[in-house]
């Protein structure tokens, strides 16, 4: 049997983390849309410097409102999935609303906040145009309070009663290999009209979605490895990695993986105004305190969130990360890049944005695996 064509458009696409790991996977990226214009900056400079073309249908630099609030804007995005339905086996949405409204160290304005509304518009996008899958990604601050979890509960219900038989899931990065303990939400959907009837369980569920079959690791796995703990802080000094640690799921494998010393965004880096003795009194591995957090060179990287409150501290050197070395903790390919033109706090809020690449990549092959099964039938 050939390979299944698997179209996707992309939403809230960010600097398009999510979608290179879908890509990765035989994916094609047929449009990509995204209102900030550091984060579309950013899209097209790596994009460019990856030899990786545009989709098709370009990349649409607006809100999702608008592809369901104006009229030429719905004709033209029903136009382009009609277009796309006739080449391809499977054509469908892939996205990640923003989700600090929802995030566990956020202000919790859930669905009524600035962006917390928009994980409804996107459920409101797939309901009117009707891909024949979707992808929703969040974090798992949906899932930490009754309120934030009606609402998940809501936009499942509101898509299986569009026609949709539904699967999700809280998993974590670094059972796909990221050095980096990050948890996501992935909510996957199929059209039921596209399923065989095997596929679907009771009346809206998805049947054996493999969620484990392409992780290289488990919480169980992780919770039994003895990880080393503190050391204190020596500019430069050796330490040795304990025999008994996974060497891929360390920050040290990833700097020295992705070259992060001769990257080009090596040296894009804060340097502290003041502070800085403050810095060096951080054991390597101290990342128990909220704002400074100094990483393990042999243990993985807290998530990464590099905003004003939270400062990562490298291992081994008096500052804070680079941004060649937070795109390593994403487990992005080293030939990935930021443009020298937008500000370091937008270089570090892009990063930290964005879903690790590992993670979409082992997301992306579940649900082709589901995919290339049901075609098999």
């Amino acid at each position: 049997m050939d390979k299944l064509q698997i179209g996707m458009f992309s939403f809230f696409t960010g600097a398009g983390f999510l979608d290179l790991g879908f890509e990765a996977c035989g994916f094609i990226p047929l449009a990509a849309n995204e209102i900030d214009a550091n984060f579309a900056r950013v899209y097209r400079y790596s994009r460019e410097k990856m030899g990786l073309k545009l989709p098709k249908f370009g990349l649409q630099e607006e809100s999702v409102t608008d592809f369901l609030d104006e009229q030429a804007r719905r004709d033209w995005l029903h136009k382009c999935i009609d277009e796309s339905s006739r080449s391809f086996d499977f054509v469908g949405f892939v996205g990640g609303p923003p989700c600090p409204d929802f995030s566990v160290a956020g202000k919790q304005a859930g669905s009524q906040g600035k962006h917390g509304h928009l994980s409804q518009v996107y459920i409101d996008a797939i309901r009117e145009f009707r891909p024949d899958f979707f992808v929703f990604e969040n974090v798992k601050g949906l899932l930490k309070t009754a309120r934030h979890r009606a609402f998940f509960d809501s936009l499942v219900r509101q898509v299986q009663q569009a026609g949709y038989a539904t699967d999700w899931r809280l998993l974590n990065s670094l059972w796909y290999g990221v050095a980096q303990d990050r948890e996501r939400v992935i909510l996957f959907g199929v059209r039921k009209d596209r399923l065989k009837q095997r596929a679907i369980q009771g009346e809206c569920h998805l049947a054996e979605v493999p969620w484990e079959a392409r992780q290289a690791e488990t919480v169980d796995d992780i919770g039994t490895i003895p990880w080393p703990d503190r050391h204190p802080f020596r500019e430069n000094g050796k330490l040795q990695k304990p025999k008994s640690v996974p060497e891929e799921l360390t920050v040290e494998y990833w700097f020295r993986k992705n070259s992060v010393d001769v990257h080009p965004n090596a040296t894009d880096f804060f340097i502290p105004r003041a502070g800085l003795e403050k810095m060096k009194r951080f054991d390597e591995g101290d990342d128990s305190k909220k704002c400074y957090k100094r990483l393990h060179r042999w243990r993985y990287s807290p998530t990464a969130a590099y905003g004003s409150n939270e400062v990562h501290l490298h291992p081994y050197k008096p500052r804070r990360l680079s941004v060649a070395e937070a795109l390593a903790i994403q487990s992005l390919p080293k030939v990935f890049e930021l443009p020298p033109d937008i500000s370091l706090s937008a270089k570090f809020k892009t990063i930290g944005n964005g879903v690790p690449y590992l993670l979409a990549k082992g997301v992306a092959e579940t649900f082709r695996d589901f995919l290339e099964k049901e075609g098999e039938a």
